[in-house]
């Protein structure tokens, strides 16, 4: 059983990509995974999972077919399952997922930005 706190801030200075979400922790069958956005992503949707979105630093956009939401650090938002979005980020954006283990990060488009899986840090 570990004991010690997970230290955000050290954890993301661990690794420079976009778009290439790390795992910290887990709970149960999900896992709570830090990515560093910039840029925009790709439209995608997961069939069989909510996901969360949690902004640890900066700002990121959440854009659906008819509408984007803004979030800011401090503040997070659920994708629900099956609803189509893209994530897109001005400048650097840190922030954490949080999804069941095995969900790919592009969902079931075709990507050269899906990211390899499972990557702890």
């Amino acid at each position: 059983m570990k004991t010690n706190a997970i230290n955000l801030t050290e954890k993301l200075a661990k690794f420079s990509e976009h778009w290439s979400p790390r795992v910290v922790a887990e709970m149960n069958d999900y896992q709570f995974k830090l990515v560093k956005l910039q840029g925009e992503f790709v439209w995608h949707t997961h069939r069989d999972t909510d996901e969360v979105f949690l902004v640890v630093q900066g700002e990121m956009e959440i854009g659906f077919r008819d509408r984007d939401v803004i979030l800011k650090a401090g503040e997070m938002f659920v994708v629900p399952k099956g609803v189509e979005h893209i994530t897109r980020a001005k400048a650097e954006c840190h922030a954490m997922i949080i999804e069941p283990r095995g969900v790919i990060n592009t969902g079931e488009a075709d990507s050269k930005l899906t990211a390899n899986n499972d990557l702890w840090i």
